[in-house]
């Protein structure tokens, strides 16, 4: 089989919310439409994907150097031993003259066109991306996925009482774990927020159901200041406290604070994630990894971050990526990591499952349809139907 043509455009989110650094009402996402030469029920097999929520389109690096490989290289240079498209190949082919080091948008880039490789190979076998994504690795994809619902953003106008009612909203919808932003509002504010998350999740049992998440906005010393604060609450995870490069301020925390911290969504590379479990006192059995396959990638790039991981004697089953879509949720589904962050009400058209998936005590079905089941989500499904037209 070959690739015949790639699509691609930038997606603005629709949504008008903050987190302690960022307001993400001009972001954009870029959409991936991958055609092939297959044929099925009349119509060319397409894969399609996008590389996350919450950067920006990569449509110069795309349009501009990697697409352009893709089209024109031998057929036979993007296939496997048995003729099929391999999407570590595609990952290879894009990466073309691209020096080593430079991670970042480029990473964005490149997971987007794996992924939508992903998607196609899968739907050629008729099976989710998740099946497809096991089997390469030698094992069956999880049947049920743990998920918590992310949000607890900055509001305009909003109080701790709108906080209230969205932790009870996600547990009407069967959530029983939730995330909170932090760092966006003072420490004494903050810590109001907390206790609203806390004592809404305790409705459903006692235990660590709320995490917090800074969005790499403290120094060490506010970092230390919240944690110090927030030792009485039982959290699952304080998540990105201060920038995520800074590997010294996050092994330094973790000395004084007993909790589990989270980080990882901003590393792009496998040699990131080397420099976080050798520098960053990352403790094992307790510390949350939550890199992204669609800005690090794909999972050709997350398997070498994996790899990193469980040869300093780290579980994968402490990995809950970043993500809060589909994508996201085949990728945990496919390689058994620890649960999928999900965004049910905002960031759409691109946040959340398919139209028709339903939580039930934390947890969701693997979805059925073939690929990422893009489809099965209408608003989304018709942004990436018109990238062909």
């Amino acid at each position: 089989m070959r690739i015949v043509n790639i699509f691609h455009k930038p997606l603005r989110l629709q949504t008008n919310i903050a987190n302690a650094l960022v307001n993400f009402s001009e972001h954009t996402v870029s959409l991936v439409a991958m055609v092939s030469d297959q044929v099925r029920n009349g119509r060319p097999v397409v894969g399609y994907a996008f590389d996350s929520i919450g950067r920006y389109d990569q449509q110069g690096i795309l349009g501009g150097r990697m697409i352009p490989r893709l089209l024109k290289t031998e057929p036979e240079t993007l296939q496997d031993d048995d003729g099929r498209l391999s999407p570590a190949k595609v990952l290879r082919c894009a990466m073309q003259n691209e020096k080593p080091g430079g991670h970042g948008d480029r990473a964005h880039a490149a997971a987007a066109l794996e992924l939508a490789a992903w998607d196609l190979v899968a739907k050629l076998d008729d099976v989710p991306a998740a099946v497809a994504i096991a089997r390469h690795c030698g094992r069956e994809a999880d049947a049920r996925i743990g998920v918590y619902a992310a949000g607890g953003y900055y509001y305009p106008g909003e109080d701790v009482v709108g906080l209230r009612r969205e932790i009870e909203r996600h547990i009407a919808h069967g959530f029983d774990r939730f995330k909170i932003k932090i760092g966006g509002a003072p420490l004494g504010q903050d810590l109001e927020r907390v206790q609203a998350a806390v004592d809404a999740a305790r409705k459903i049992g006692q235990g660590a159901r709320v995490a917090v998440d800074a969005n790499g906005r403290f120094d060490i010393e506010q970092a230390v200041s919240y944690g110090n604060a927030m030792r009485e609450f039982p959290l699952m995870w304080y998540e990105e406290p201060c920038d995520p490069l800074d590997y010294a301020s996050n092994a330094e925390l973790a000395s004084h604070y007993k909790g589990a911290l989270a980080t990882g969504e901003n590393l792009f590379s496998s040699q990131d994630v080397k420099n976080l479990v050798l520098f960053g006192g990352m403790r094992r059995d307790l510390d949350i990894f939550q890199m992204d396959s669609g800005l690090s990638y794909g999972v050709t790039g997350y398997l070498h971050m994996l790899h990193e991981m469980e040869e300093r004697g780290f579980s994968r089953r402490f990995a809950f990526p970043h993500g809060g879509q589909l994508l996201a949720l085949h990728v945990v589904a496919g390689l058994g990591l620890g649960g999928c962050e999900v965004y049910p009400d905002i960031f759409q058209p691109l946040g959340g499952f398919g139209d028709d998936t339903r939580v039930d005590a934390g947890a969701v079905a693997l979805p059925s349809l073939p690929g990422f089941g893009f489809e099965g989500k209408a608003e989304l499904w018709q942004e990436l139907a018109s990238l062909q037209s």
